[in-house]
């Protein structure tokens, strides 16, 4: 028997996940059962590597065919060790020590590996596909910016639309993934998706003129190339009902296919489990076959697989336009939008919960928010200035809520008399976002809320809804709430209380949470002058929970130094900060917001982590 020495293994491991996916479809096994064996493989060549030590071929082969046993409760041995063959071991011996004996059966099974990619066609050049006898079916090296063929692609979301679509019977090309297959002898039927939003059918039949010849070559193809990978695919538009597909009254029949990217044969979860609402996994918990519900963690592990998930991709466009929206309504006030440094000197806002870095041996900190700097571009006589970056917390919190880094919406503003101005703009900035997004994005909209079903927040269009402190504690103790200490912060379930209680009282989601206890405010925050013990400052609630807080700032050196003094925050790295305002500054305010959380509440997810491209929380740092 060949032995091969654990030198070899590096080239040999990564194909064992890769080797193929036609044969296992042909098994009839579920991807995750062939992960168990697969796996398996994996951890006797990784074994025999640590080792420095030397494998028996057929030893291993027997162990995955025992994973694989168990894994499927197939009690064939003979099936089982075909999969263990056919998931990489005898593919590799087979073209690189041809010559050496191998069982029957891992020689069949090595031959059938080798067919599924000769079933993808042959090695194309882009450049040549378009021409009257180029192939079926065929494989592109891998592009490396050498040729730009002149392929006429469309994109799939304008076939069938009304303007935009090309004719039917026109001749179009594609590039897209592979969703679904499905093969019934000669005939094939293709879900194609684009964008992650956009799907169109594809389909291909025994053709006359050729016998059944291109039929063949396009079935075959489709047999053996893994789902989600990418394809270029010339067809024939045609008038159709295909009612699964975003584009369901046009269909493509195939002329030919061609592979761009080939995806790993084993996903981590299929797609179709992970675009499935709570409700019907839920509901299907009774039947014979019950989905599969996709873990949070394997979500986010895979976070650039689960961001395929339509829903989970219409989230972040919807994020993306929340961005846009914040700029624009400020920008057309005449706010400038500013950068503002991330590490600073000691901690931004006088607290605890900060990153602490080592800035070429002197004490520094990731910045919780722009806060002191668009202080200091007032100070410059900027008209305002608004910012859209990154926020650190260093809040050891793991909920449904927090993150330990988000995306800041902050603004600053010089006011005239009164921080009421602040709020009138924030107010109509969020409105408009609000009502921009219902009005300009309907689409991604309808995805987000089939997957999570929600109603859109209520709000008022003129006039914010403005609640002060001491009214906010009367609802609370008129329903059974009363609190100990009044002056004390709400808590999460306060909060959620309050957004009910306001939004049956007054028909809105939105609210603002006004004159808030100086104790609980930053130092930097404005005191009331009537009433010390409380200060110009608010919340900004949102169905029941705070999207942000902003106040009047306190523009005046002697008074913001007492308020240092008075809460213990050391004023040394405060100086330029503090000086800033020496040479003079108009009264001004601002808020800052949380973009995941509005994202969140506004779409009704259940998890901020599902607003977050990659989330960071205190568990989690990659990807």
């Amino acid at each position: 028997m060949h032995r091969i020495h654990s030198a070899q293994w590096p080239t040999l491991a990564p194909r064992i996940l890769t080797q193929a996916p036609g044969r296992s479809r042909s098994f009839g096994m579920r991807n995750s059962a062939l992960g168990c064996s697969l796996q398996a493989g994996i951890e006797s060549l990784q074994g025999a590597r640590a080792s420095n030590s030397q494998v028996h071929i057929p030893r291993t082969q027997r162990r995955v065919a025992r994973s694989a046993r168990a894994a499927t409760g197939r009690g064939s041995s003979s099936f089982c060790f075909e999969v263990a063959a056919t998931a990489g071991v005898c593919r590799w011996v087979a073209s690189t020590v041809r010559r050496r004996r191998l069982s029957t059966l891992a020689r069949k099974a090595a031959a059938a590996a080798v067919q599924s990619e000769e079933n993808l066609g042959t090695m194309v050049s882009p450049s040549v596909v378009t021409s009257a006898d180029a192939a079926v079916t065929g494989v592109y090296d891998t592009i490396r910016s050498v040729e730009s063929p002149a392929i006429p692609f469309v994109s799939v979301k304008t076939l069938g639309e009304d303007g935009i679509s090309p004719a039917i019977g026109a001749e179009v090309w594609i590039r897209a993934r592979v969703a679904t297959v499905r093969v019934k002898g000669k005939s094939t039927f293709v879900v194609l998706r684009e964008d992650s939003l956009y799907t169109v059918q594809a389909c291909k039949f025994k053709d006359k003129e050729d016998g059944g010849g291109s039929a063949t070559a396009v079935s075959r193809f489709f047999k053996s190339i893994p789902l989600e990978s990418i394809v270029d695919l010339c067809g024939v538009l045609a008038e159709a009902n295909v009612s699964s597909c975003t584009q369901s009254n046009v269909e493509l029949q195939i002329k030919r296919v061609f592979c761009v990217c080939r995806a790993a044969a084993q996903l981590p979860f299929l797609m179709a489990d992970a675009q499935r609402s709570e409700e019907e996994i839920v509901a299907s918990q009774g039947s014979k076959r019950p989905f599969v519900r996709v873990l949070p963690d394997l979500r986010l592990d895979h976070r650039w697989l689960d961001l395929r998930v339509p829903a989970h991709n219409a989230i972040l466009r919807i994020q993306s336009a929340v961005c846009r929206l914040f700029r624009e309504s400020l920008a057309k006030r005449g706010f400038v939008e500013i950068h503002s440094p991330k590490l600073i000197a000691g901690e931004s806002e006088g607290g605890a919960e900060v990153f602490r870095v080592d800035y070429f041996g002197s004490k520094a900190s990731l910045a919780q928010s722009p806060q002191l700097y668009k202080q200091m571009a007032m100070s410059a006589d900027m008209p305002g200035a608004f910012e859209v970056g990154p926020v650190f917390r260093a809040e050891n919190s793991n909920t449904a809520r927090h993150l330990c880094e988000f995306t800041g919406l902050d603004l600053e503003m010089p006011i005239r008399w009164h921080y009421d101005e602040v709020i009138q703009v924030i107010h109509e900035t969020l409105s408009s976002i609000f009502l921009r997004l219902e009005e300009e994005h309907q689409e991604e909209l309808t995805i987000i809320r089939k997957m999570y079903p929600s109603e859109a927040p209520k709000f008022p269009l003129s006039e914010p809804c403005v609640l002060h402190w001491d009214e906010a504690m009367e609802l609370l103790r008129s329903n059974g709430e009363p609190r100990e200490d009044i002056m004390a912060d709400l808590s999460t379930n306060e909060e959620k209380l309050l957004g009910s209680l306001v939004r049956e009282k007054y028909g809105s989601d939105l609210f603002f949470l006004d004159q808030y206890p100086s104790a609980v405010r930053p130092f930097y925050t404005m005191p009331s002058k009537e009433k010390p013990e409380f200060s110009n400052s608010y919340d900004v609630i949102f169905c029941g929970q705070e999207i942000g807080s902003g106040a009047q700032r306190c523009h005046d050196p002697e008074l913001l130094e007492a308020r240092c003094a008075s809460l213990g925050v050391p004023t040394e790295p405060l100086q330029s900060y503090i000086e800033s305002f020496r040479h003079g500054v108009p009264p001004h305010g601002g808020v800052g917001l949380g973009l995941e959380r509005i994202v969140q509440l506004y779409l009704g997810l259940d998890n901020i982590r599902k607003a977050s491209m990659f989330a960071r929380d205190p568990t989690r740092l990659t990807p």
